[in-house]
């Protein structure tokens, strides 16, 4: 099956602060994205090339609450401080063209396959009940997207181009194991960190700088 890095994630307290942030480190203006009824998220989006985007997520304040948690954590107690800080990398997708096939075939729990949509855009994605992917987060989430254009294609190209993602974990040995058995090995680097599990998406800008956020 194919797979590929699909997007990332910052997650953020508000969207509007989430924006902020971006156009101090980036330089640039998020475009508007859309709401997730099965969630009660929003978001904003931006091209970060090789049919790639960034994600800004928060909480939609607008929203009734969801029947079930809301994904990458973003209910959990400890989530809601660290996002009150400043925003934060929450997340990582890797897309499939077989997204039943990959879940069932994964030794670790990805979750259930979920249908989901934003806006005339639908897809599955794999979602866990506890909203936490495992290796708190680390493990990518996987998506498969409806036919039609990837949605990155859609997205301004504003010049930052995503150059990694750094993960780091207590258990980098045990981590970079599961990566490889999913197929995922090849789009992350991993680290041993005693002081505890962390993620990070770095950036190349038009000056040729690179800019680390999320962590």
């Amino acid at each position: 099956m194919n797979i590929a890095l699909d997007h990332v994630t910052l997650g953020a307290a508000t969207l509007e602060a989430g924006a902020a942030h971006l156009r101090q480190e980036l330089g640039i203006e998020m475009a508007p994205g859309g709401a997730h009824p099965h969630m009660s998220t929003h978001n904003r989006v931006l091209n970060v090339g090789e049919t790639r985007f960034l994600e800004l997520l928060a909480v939609d304040p607008d929203a009734a609450a969801p029947p079930r948690r809301r994904w990458f954590g973003m209910d959990d107690p400890a989530m809601i401080a660290r996002l009150a800080e400043r925003p934060r990398a929450v997340g990582w997708v890797l897309r499939t063209d077989d997204i039943q096939r990959l879940r069932d075939a994964s030794a670790v729990d990805l979750g259930a396959v979920t249908p989901m949509s934003r806006g005339s855009r639908s897809w599955k994605l794999t979602v866990r009940d506890d909203s936490m992917m495992p290796f708190s987060g680390l493990v990518p989430a996987f998506i498969e997207w409806s036919e039609g254009p990837h949605p990155a294609d859609a997205m301004p190209f504003l010049g930052p181009v995503l150059s990694a993602v750094e993960l780091r974990h207590p258990q980098a040995d045990r981590l970079r194991d599961v990566l490889e058995a999913l197929g995922a090995a090849s789009f992350a680097t991993v680290r041993q960190d005693d002081a505890g599990p962390s993620m990070a998406f770095v950036f190349r800008l038009a000056d040729g700088s690179l800019r680390t956020l999320g962590r």
